[in-house]
């Protein structure tokens, strides 16, 4: 029901946006409107016409807007939240072996990780390995505890 409601409301949007820019362009520069002639105070003439022209393109514009406002509002309602993807924080990844490259071959165990350090669980994340290795490198040594 939303959806349909939804694209109803969409095709309705196209169509008043199609008639404004209809309605602008038929439009003189100067503010003449259609400036077709005709007597004085008909329908026809170029300051009716210029009345008509500017009360359309009023009316329209504010059914735009208004529609706008309307789709947006629709299609935030049932948006669930987004969750966070916490794949690169620091806290998600656990010091392990260095990362391999595939160029080189496989890394050198650096001197600072321990030679029994498990590896690393597989990660779907392409980036995963360089986050870790930048991780290390930049991780500061700790301070002494001064008592």
């Amino acid at each position: 029901m939303m959806s349909s409601l939804f694209t109803f409301i969409l095709v309705l949007q196209a169509l008043v946006a199609a008639a404004m820019i209809g309605v602008i362009l038929m439009q003189k520069s100067e503010g003449g409107g259609l400036g077709v002639g005709g007597s004085p105070g008909g329908m026809l003439s170029a300051r009716g016409a210029a009345d008509f022209m500017t009360r359309a393109t009023t009316i329209l514009a504010c059914l735009f807007v208004g529609l706008s406002i309307v789709l947006a509002a629709m299609a935030s309602v049932g948006r669930s939240g987004s969750t966070i993807d916490t794949s690169l924080s620091k806290s998600a990844q656990t010091s392990g072996a260095a990362p391999t490259s595939s160029l080189t071959g496989p890394a050198q165990p650096s001197q600072s990780a321990p030679a029994t350090a498990a590896p690393e669980p597989a990660s779907d994340d392409p980036l995963a390995a360089a986050a870790a290795a930048a991780t290390q490198e930049t991780a500061p040594a700790p301070a002494p505890a001064q008592q």
